[in-house]
């Protein structure tokens, strides 16, 4: 899902801000009695570019927040923004959620809902028109966001790997 160029290798000289997306409470009935667990899915960010994402589960709440950090930080992946907005257009789909974003003038602000808003804060976009279309759940949801931010490329990138200049990617 991942694409290796964009991993990131170390975070010693990261400051990253963790955002809780969501916490379920999940009861399993034993021969004794129900069981409760937590289970919280977090994202983290520097808001310059990189995220990662991140499940942990425990028996108390602080403890599974704990865990998704943990686990977040290990997920890290450098994302390509352009003046605080996407390089171009994107879609992609994890399950049964669907998500499409789209770059956004200076201004615009952040028009996204749930756990799309906690990523793309997450990342540091300030300007673009997102849209989550099919299932809410947001485990889902954060795994097709990530997705489609793990398959952005801006020009730089794309002349890299064409062998061409920056000038010819927009010139042709």
């Amino acid at each position: 899902m991942v694409a290796n160029i964009n991993r990131v290798r170390s975070t010693n000289d990261l400051e990253l801000q963790d955002r809780l997306v969501a916490i379920n409470r999940v009861t399993k009935v034993t021969k004794g009695g129900r069981a409760f667990s937590f289970s919280a899915i977090v994202v983290v960010g520097d808001g310059k570019g990189v995220v990662g994402w991140g499940l942990g589960k425990a028996s108390e709440v602080t403890a599974a927040i704990s865990k998704g950090v943990e686990s977040a930080k290990k997920n890290l992946v450098k994302i390509p923004l352009v003046h605080g907005t996407l390089p171009h257009e994107q879609t992609a789909s994890y399950g049964g959620a669907k998500v499409f974003m789209k770059p956004a003038s200076h201004g615009t602000g952040l028009t996204a809902g749930g756990a799309m808003r906690a990523v793309l804060e997450s990342v540091g976009v300030t300007d673009v028109l997102a849209k989550s279309k099919g299932s809410s759940n947001p485990h889902n949801l954060v795994k097709a966001t990530m997705a489609a931010l793990c398959e952005l490329r801006d020009a730089y990138i794309v002349s890299q790997q064409r062998g061409i200049t920056v000038d010819k990617v927009f010139n042709g």
